[in-house]
């Protein structure tokens, strides 16, 4: 059938979009969602309608929504300021009100919604992820609820990450219990990647085994174990789903990007760029950095109203000022504009509010920098970088209790991950901070075993070495701090330090200053 709207044709026999007799390249869910609208056109189309209908019930991002409706629009000539085809009713949904023609005749009829089409599992630009229901070996079935609630756990905390598809509960529920090999499962709910684990409960320990699968090719991704005393059923839930969720996040980026650096420069997508800057952001060296961003910058030519890509911007930016790559004068707006964007497209995106808590730390605004955190992490409990983050600007603000445990929990959510080290440097900041120049150093020293390069750990270390009175540890510090900042003084360490309060400041540079940098 074809549908004439504008001056464009909508034909979905051979599923082609023309502006008169230009095609217009769509991607496929793209113009299934242009279609969905045009064939209701009657009423106002709500979300849950879209994923039921193009999505087959998944639980879909907000972002990939608008980024789809946004293609959309574009394709037939509209956009989001002037919504002259497709609307978006407030809190409603979405309606096309373009005046629809059948070839020869007038009006169109309309479709009744009972009658448009339903594609169960259609391709998406998204992996999806599968969490089966966590297999009880307690051998009691009163247990059952434990083993369920820990999947079940995942699958919402998993959802909040909104860079992926997570197959509702519902469709993951119906293999419990049945010997099903992984990859049919796969197959049969359109993922690519499944989590699956089980439960063991004795007494009062509990003993969870968790791993992530890469469903196209039957591999393992990831895997561990985590033993735990049951004192507080609910709280352990809470932990251990943490725990877990922080864990495979990064090793789903690293498996994007390997799928990313198969495809020919030519075929790649925003999303094909943006595993490969979070690859390059992730390395966290200044050259991967400003790969990085480059990167970024090509997603974002490609989808201007790609969030995630805005937000990695951002987030980017301010790593590179605060590792003392990057000048701030140079890059703080260009930040500050790649974090407000990325809100502004997608404002249930934890990595976007990140973006902006890092810009307003920067710029000073402590208060409103430590909100966006508070809401990155109301997004996305399990976001460690956030965490970890939100300890260093509480420490900059004097609050350096609260630091070192917002600090020690990003250790716990990310023990081994590649932002280990930043954890550690800022937990020794926080003790820096309380005076605990002893442990600062250790703590520096935890970090800088994972990462010698890492300049923040050096750079504490430094510090606490030369208000301590260590003249070794001192020596040894200031020189694996002129290594990775070549070019630092006193003065420059100065300029990079963001810390507002001028008595802390100063307590910072003193200890600089005896440990002998000028």
């Amino acid at each position: 059938m074809q549908f004439l709207f504008s001056d464009h044709t909508l034909d979905t026999d051979t599923r082609e979009l023309r502006r008169g007799d230009t095609a217009i390249p769509v991607p496929p869910q793209v113009f299934d969602l242009l279609t969905y609208l045009v064939q209701n056109r009657e009423r106002v189309v709500s979300k849950e309608d879209l994923l039921a209908a193009l999505w087959g019930g998944r639980t879909v991002a907000d972002s990939t929504l608008a980024t789809h409706i946004n293609t959309a629009r574009r394709a037939i000539g509209d956009s989001g300021e002037e919504q002259r085809l497709i609307r978006t009713v407030a809190r409603k949904g979405l309606r096309f009100i373009g005046e629809v023609r059948l070839p020869g005749s007038g009006a169109a009829p309309a479709a009744s919604h009972a009658a448009a089409p339903r594609m169960a599992l259609p391709s998406s630009d998204r992996p999806a992820i599968a969490v089966l229901p966590f297999v009880n070996m307690s051998g009691e079935a009163q247990q059952e609820y434990f083993s369920d609630g820990i999947s079940e756990d995942i699958i919402t905390a998993l959802s909040k990450l909104r860079w992926f598809f997570v197959i509702a509960r519902n469709s993951t529920f119906t293999y419990k219990g049945k010997a099903v090999q992984v990859k049919q499962i796969a197959e049969e709910l359109g993922a690519g990647y499944v989590v699956e684990g089980s439960v063991r409960k004795e007494g009062g320990r509990v003993r969870i085994t968790a791993q992530l699968i890469d469903a196209t090719t039957g591999s393992h991704l990831w895997a561990d174990r985590y033993d735990r005393d049951l004192a507080d059923v609910f709280a352990v839930q809470d932990e251990i789903t943490d725990a877990i969720v922080a864990a495979i996040e990064p090793q789903l980026y690293a498996a994007e990007n390997f799928r990313a650096q198969r495809k020919a420069p030519d075929n790649l997508d925003a999303w094909d760029l943006v595993m490969r800057a979070m690859w390059h952001f992730w390395r966290m060296t200044r050259e991967d950095n400003l790969l990085a961003q480059g990167v970024l910058e090509q997603a974002i030519a490609i989808d201007v109203d790609y969030a995630q890509a805005h937000a990695v911007l951002a987030v980017s930016h301010i790593f590179g000022v605060q590792m003392g790559w990057q000048d701030s004068a140079t890059v703080m707006a260009s930040a500050e504009r790649a974090a407000l964007a990325a809100v502004r497209i997608d404002n249930e995106d934890p990595w976007a509010h990140l973006g902006v808590a890092f810009v307003n730390a920067r710029l000073g605004r402590i208060a409103d920098s430590l909100d966006a955190f508070e809401t990155a992490l109301r997004l996305n409990p399990s976001f460690s970088l956030a965490h970890g983050c939100r300890g260093l600007v509480l420490s900059w603000g004097g609050h350096w209790r609260e630091g070192a445990e917002a600090a020690h929990r990003a250790l716990r959510l990310s023990p081994r991950g590649p932002f280990a080290a930043i954890f550690y440097g800022i937990a020794a900041y926080a003790a820096y901070v309380g005076r605990d120049y002893a442990e600062a150093i250790a703590l520096a020293r935890k970090g800088i075993r994972q990462r010698s390069d890492f300049v923040a750990g050096w750079r504490v270390m430094t510090a606490a070495a030369g208000m301590a009175g260590e003249t070794d540890i001192a020596a040894e510090a200031l020189q694996g701090f002129r290594r990775t900042l070549p070019d630092i003084t006193l003065a420059l360490a100065a300029i990079q330090l963001p810390v507002r309060d001028e008595d802390e400041r100063k307590h910072f540079l003193e200890g600089l200053r005896r440990a002998g940098l000028e």
